[in-house]
């Protein structure tokens, strides 16, 4: 499978993924680091992809969505942004509002 191809399958399949550098247990960067600890605050599963370990993904990724940097979280299909957004949205309750929906969605 081409490497746009599986970064559109993780998007689309997964109610809400984050393309990190290491993992939610063990992130290799401080503003993947942080982005994963506001989704964990939402209280719902949510997937990842550590970019560290797929070089494919990690070369390609930014062209998927003309987004130059990492992590990146994706929320019902659609980029959300990166580590400050994420940040935000979480500060302002709107992200575990926006990861609630996104799983009631795939549940009906």
């Amino acid at each position: 499978m081409d490497v746009m191809d599986r970064i559109r399958q993780q998007v689309e399949e997964n109610p809400v993924v984050i393309f990190m550098k290491g993992t939610p247990q063990f992130p290799m960067c401080g503003f993947s680091s942080r982005a994963a600890e506001a989704l964990k605050r939402c209280e719902r599963e949510f997937a990842y992809v550590n970019v560290l370990a797929d070089q494919e993904v990690f070369q390609n990724l930014p062209r998927f969505a003309d987004w130059p940097t990492f992590p990146q979280v994706y929320i019902d299909g659609e980029l959300v942004g990166g580590c400050d957004i994420t940040l935000e949205l979480f500060e302002n309750g709107e992200l575990k509002k926006m990861v609630d929906e996104a799983h009631t969605r795939r549940a009906s």
